[in-house]
């Protein structure tokens, strides 16, 4: 581990000791992630008509400045050259069109049908089916048949300004150069029908469509298949009168397309029978092609667009399924905790609850300690009013702040100072426990406080000769700011409650660093503190369930400690806790594959902590991402809902949690906000761990700065005289 004497945040070998500003590219690649992340859902969401898209529908107008010739003339009108002319087909010739696809369901069934009989369509698609589904597409170009564009996002274009239909049209065209390397002359205006039904408002449109370079075909032959009349009634609807020829509407999506199947192999063959053809509109017309192939740059644009909407579909599917799957298995934890600590509250709560023989001989209690000056007396008289008899050793890591003169200068009888140069906590503790003259060692942090009671509740369990090492009860003591008080609600919530649970399921993963204690001889057992990781109390807890001791939770054992009360000093707490459970994870992996006691830790403790603890949280925002998404642009009312829904399941295990620990229920009132923006400072700090773990970075220890606020049980303790800084000592070896 790299040593702690490092001014944080200082780049090592620079000459000046300069600050290296690293945290905007900490917060930078997280943010990155979750803007695209979020992109990609508003794509996806713009491919699926949930942004952007525009339902309305206009009324009938009047037709008074629609030309005679139009209204009276054929379904295909051409106003490309500035005047208005419009066709007809020949008799005995079908065009059939199908309008809003291409549907991944019905599109192939309709496409099989046509390839059976030897018959050619017009298929009107919308650019977002076109988009989701462009292998649909290159199959209709394959097989013959003609493409027209039906807009993107299928929105009434008389409401539209010429700026979006061109948006409309231009966004077809990329999706079309995606699917099949293509574009099309032709066009059919959403919600039309009848060149008869052309009015003021929608001829505008159809003459600036002209001034675009395409041709607009409409219908003068309905089936009617979306209103599921029948197979009989959309066969009679479809069939032209006369032998005439005809352009006959039909819809190969928006819905149940059994019916259209149907018809459509029994039509053909009947039609034909009776001498008709079934051509694309530009064979019916004996044109030319209305495609083109597309080349260049367009072509790759067209292919870059379908590549990420495909993304987006994939990695959004892939989020919802494993959302769906995180958050199942997060209420079933909830569940599981809610259950199993009951079970252990009820367990150690009866009257005659023993651990086994009262533990009363003496312990040793260390307390390792680097530039703790402002801490260290608080933390020390705390333990003078221990209940139980102690010897207390303060292990000075190299501080250069005073620590070890603050110690010694109180005079403290039972109260020893070790000192050693700056070589880390894990080293600090191995020189306090060589140094420890008693079988029992307990173990705590320079910034905190116990009260008079915490030593004999945490030892106690020691009476199971079982038992290697006991985690105590931490809270924060500094609890009053917006940040302290969330602290509290994931200490009680996350940690303690967490506690429980593992003490029944005997896979308890961490004791705590603030308070805890172990057997002198399961320690030596294991080797000691290790500094393998950065996690040394994660680290030496698995120690202790592979080596077949069992690992409990005291909950009267109540330390008070000081918690970071900055959102950088925050980050850097919690970047080291993640990446050094990252680390002991990794280090104890083999207990996967071991049998006896480690391998039942390794197959039930290690997945739960690399689940709940490591990828989880690291999903977590996605919640807060669907849940902003949903409120601007998805179902709004259902999505508040169930992001209620979720936050009443936490409501009711915090509040749980705090009755088991006697906690007031006040501090609850921030956890709604707590839910939102502290879940994205703890995925910032995994997302951080996990780039850091998988580049195979090394992270330095980080000190956190300490205001000495929180204070031993009784009230606040004298303060030692101000010192300069001439007085103080410098660390020996």
């Amino acid at each position: 581990m790299a040593s702690r004497t490092r001014r944080p945040g200082s780049a090592p070998g620079a000459p000046d000791g300069s600050r290296r500003r690293r945290l905007p590219m900490r917060l930078l690649l997280p943010v990155l992630v979750l803007v695209a992340l979020m992109a990609m859902l508003m794509l996806r969401g713009y491919v699926h008509s949930e942004i952007l898209a525009d339902h309305r529908i206009r009324a009938e107008a009047a037709t008074d400045k629609v030309p005679e010739k139009i209204l009276d003339g054929g379904p295909v009108i051409d106003t490309r050259s500035g005047r208005a002319t419009s066709l007809k087909l020949p008799d005995h010739r079908l065009v059939l069109t199908f309008d809003d696809g291409p549907d991944p369901t019905w599109t192939p069934k309709v496409l099989d049908v046509l390839k059976k009989h030897h018959a050619h369509a017009v298929f009107f698609v919308t650019g977002t089916m076109a988009s989701r589904y462009p292998d649909l597409v290159k199959r209709m170009v394959d097989e013959g048949h003609e493409i027209g564009l039906h807009t993107f996002n299928h929105p009434d274009l008389s409401f539209q300004s010429k700026k979006r239909i061109d948006w409309e049209l231009s966004q077809n065209q990329l999706a079309l150069a995606g699917a099949a390397g293509i574009r099309t002359s032709l066009f059919r205006p959403p919600y039309s029908s009848f060149a008869d039904a052309m009015d003021n408002k929608s001829w505008p449109v159809t003459e600036y469509i002209g001034t675009r370079g395409y041709i607009t075909v409409v219908n003068n032959t309905d089936s009617e298949d979306w209103q599921k009349p029948g197979v009989r009634q959309i066969i009679r609807n479809a069939t032209p009168k006369s032998g005439k020829g005809a352009v006959v509407l039909m819809h190969d999506s928006g819905g149940d397309r059994h019916q259209t199947v149907q018809a459509l192999d029994r039509f053909l063959p009947e039609m034909k029978d009776k001498g008709y053809e079934f051509d694309n509109l530009t064979e019916a017309l004996d044109a030319p092609t209305a495609h083109t192939a597309v080349a260049g740059p367009e072509l790759w644009k067209g292919k870059a667009w379908i590549f990420l909407v495909q993304a987006s579909e994939r990695i959004t599917d892939v989020l919802v399924v494993g959302l769906s799957i995180i958050g199942s298995l997060v209420i079933g934890r909830f569940v599981l905790m809610l259950l199993l600590s009951g079970i252990h509250a009820r367990r150690v709560r009866r009257k005659h609850f023993r651990w086994g023989e009262p533990v009363t001989q003496p312990v040793s209690v260390l307390v390792p300690a680097y530039n703790e000056a402002k801490c260290i007396e608080n933390t020390v008289r705390s333990l003078m009013a221990s209940e139980h008899p102690i010897e207390v050793l303060v292990i000075d890591d190299g501080s250069s702040d005073g620590t070890a003169r603050i110690v010694e200068a109180m005079g403290l009888p039972n109260v020893r100072v070790v000192r050693q140069l700056n070589a880390g906590k894990p080293a600090a503790l191995n020189r306090g426990l060589a140094n420890a003259r008693h079988d029992i060692i307990v173990m705590m942090d320079g910034d905190t406080v116990f009260e008079p009671s915490t030593v004999r509740e945490l030892v106690q369990p020691f009476g199971d000769r079982r038992v290697g090492a006991v985690a105590g009860n931490a809270k924060v003591g500094n609890r009053d700011s917006l940040i302290g008080a969330w602290q509290h609600i994931e200490y009680v919530m996350g940690f303690n409650l967490d506690r429980r649970m593992y003490d029944v399921l005997r896979c308890m993963p961490t004791i705590p660093g603030a308070v805890g204690a172990f057997r002198r001889s399961a320690l030596e057992r294991v080797g000691g503190m290790s500094d393998d990781t950065l996690a040394e109390d994660t680290d030496i807890t698995m120690a202790m369930h592979r080596d077949g001791w069992r690992v409990v939770y005291a909950e009267k054992a109540r330390a008070w400690t000081e918690a970071p009360e900055s959102v950088q000093q925050l980050w850097s707490q919690r970047y080291r806790w993640s990446y050094g459970t990252m680390q002991a994870i990794w280090k104890h992996r083999r207990a996967l594959v071991e049998r006896g006691p480690s391998g039942r830790f390794g197959r039930v403790g290690l997945p739960l902590v690399s689940l709940f603890m490591v990828v989880a949280p690291l999903l977590a925002p996605l919640i807060d991402v669907f849940l902003l998404y949903g409120v601007v642009f998805g179902p709004t009312q259902k999505t508040i809902v169930a992001w209620l829904g979720v936050l009443a399941i936490q409501v009711v295990c915090a509040a749980y949690a705090f009755r088991l620990d006697r906690e007031r229920m006040t501090h609850l009132i921030s956890l709604p906000l707590q839910q939102i923006l502290y879940r994205q400072l703890m995925y910032v700090v995994l997302l951080q761990s996990w780039i850091t773990a998988l580049t195979g970075g090394r992270l330095r220890w980080q000190k956190l700065r300490r205001t000495g606020v929180v204070e031993a049980p009784g009230g606040p303790v004298p303060r030692q005289r101000a010192r300069s800084e001439s007085d103080e000592r410098r660390p020996v070896g």
